[in-house]
């Protein structure tokens, strides 16, 4: 690498953080979710703005190709990765086996019901406009049943703790639904991007030497890898807090270091590129078990791994989807309108009818149903690999990520209004805890969208 190209990665890297500390500062401030802020910072310096104000220079700084790319990219792509291990060790906190009728219920119709509907929708409008360079059909229905069913454990966690609400049982039922729909969910995000991988000329990995080709064949393999791969790990871990004697304590000894928690964090998210499982999934398994082990993420190694990553990775990976993001070329307002019409009543909807099967109040389904339906970080992760594995094209990139941030600000919006009118003091249910000092130190990790 060159010094002028030495240069260009360091002034690019320098810009993205800039942009997303700013806007997301900005947009804290006004109590909305920082990663839209972020993203907009990325969105400014891309060619929405910069591109229609100053071509040349947005082309020289964020180059399609070659050695600057590549350096950005590889800060975009551990960005992610330390967002999805965050967001798994988040999910031992915050998921609760209170309510657990409602929350079985509640996660079976909102996951099963949208993710049937996105099925359908793909047969019905079609996927030639829809389809990215990997031209794989079975992947993008996979990854648009995903789209519409997901929801998102960090921003629906950050509105919560912003409007004091964190430790109410509504919130628990609301968090311990979006761990069971997220980790499924994952899966099969994993097994749609490896169909893709095991079908690239001169593929890699260990279906490529397993000689699997087929598209059918991909299917099965894939499904099957991931979920060996995930039982796997659970097993690894199992043993590993059997050994640690399942004590707290034993996450700081020296194996808890930062170093060593980011080389397994790379060594397992390399050893799921070889066996043809999504890196992301690899890592977001990871932070999941790591929360199974006991070990902790308010102190030590962990928080100082999570500090450094919510101060620049994950700003610069979501200031990065903000760059990518084209509403001047790749930017179709009905398609989007509509998606996102029928993405928020597929998900609401199922999400309210398993609420009141499972015997709970009109007033409180209709605030699950609303609150489950913004998708916020994972919708956007979602449509970032996607993208980059060429499942989708940049129309339907630019879609998916509007779908993720219009839905987490209604999601705001509506339950802002719910406190304002004392819908959580007028019901027992939804009485809150006593505050305690533990409030400052809360679970939701704010930089994780």
């Amino acid at each position: 690498m060159s010094q002028t190209e030495l240069f260009r990665v360091l002034a690019a890297l320098a810009l993205l953080l800039f942009a997303a500390h700013g806007m997301g500062r900005l947009f804290a401030r006004f109590r909305q979710p920082p990663v839209i802020g972020e993203i907009l910072g990325g969105l400014l310096l891309g060619p929405t703005v910069l591109g229609q104000v100053l071509p040349r220079a947005e082309s020289w700084l964020f180059p399609d190709e070659g050695p600057v790319a590549s350096g950005t990219m590889l800060v975009y792509q551990l960005g992610m990765l330390l967002l999805m291990f965050t967001a798994g060790a988040e999910m031992r906190r915050v998921f609760s086996r209170q309510d657990g009728r409602s929350v079985a219920m509640i996660a079976l119709t909102g996951m099963a019901v949208p993710f049937g509907i996105g099925l359908l929708a793909v047969r019905a409008v079609g996927t030639e406009s829809l389809l990215g360079p990997a031209g794989n059909v079975s992947a993008l229905t996979l990854v648009l049943a995903c789209a519409i069913a997901v929801t998102s454990i960090p921003v629906i966690s950050r509105i919560m703790l912003d409007l004091r609400i964190i430790r109410t049982r509504f919130a628990r039922v609301v968090l311990s639904v979006a761990v069971v729909e997220d980790v499924i969910l994952n899966v099969v995000l994993s097994v749609a991007l490896g169909m893709v991988a095991g079908g690239e000329e001169g593929g890699f990995g260990l279906a490529h030497t397993l000689g699997v080709t087929s598209a059918n064949a991909s299917a099965v393999y894939h499904s099957v890898a991931s979920v060996a791969f995930f039982g796997l790990m659970t097993l690894v871990a199992m043993a590993l807090r059997r050994r640690a004697g399942g004590t707290a304590g034993a996450a700081e000894r020296p194996p808890g270091t930062v170093a060593v928690r980011m080389a397994v964090l790379l060594a397992v998210s390399a050893s799921c590129v070889f066996l043809g499982v999504a890196p992301m999934f690899g890592a977001f398994v990871v932070g999941l078990l790591s929360g199974m082990t006991g070990e902790s993420a308010q102190g030590g190694s962990m928080s100082q791994l999570r500090g450094f990553a919510a101060g620049f990775f994950i700003p610069v990976y979501f200031a990065t989807v903000g760059l990518k993001l084209d509403l001047v070329h790749s930017f179709d307002l009905w398609f989007t309108a509509g998606f996102i019409l029928v993405a928020c009543l597929a998900k609401a909807t199922s999400a309210y009818a398993g609420a009141r099967l499972s015997d709970r109040p009109k007033s409180e389904s209709l605030d699950l149903a609303v609150a489950l339906n913004a998708r916020g970080g994972p919708g956007i992760v979602l449509a970032t690999v996607s993208f980059d594995a060429g499942i989708v094209d940049a129309s339907l990139f630019t879609t998916l990520v509007l779908t993720a941030v219009i839905t987490s600000q209604i999601a705001g919006w509506w339950l802002e209004r719910a406190v304002s009118r004392g819908t959580f003091d007028a019901d027992s249910a939804f009485v809150p805890q006593a505050p305690d000092r533990g409030d400052a130190k809360s679970p939701v990790d704010a930089r994780a969208g």
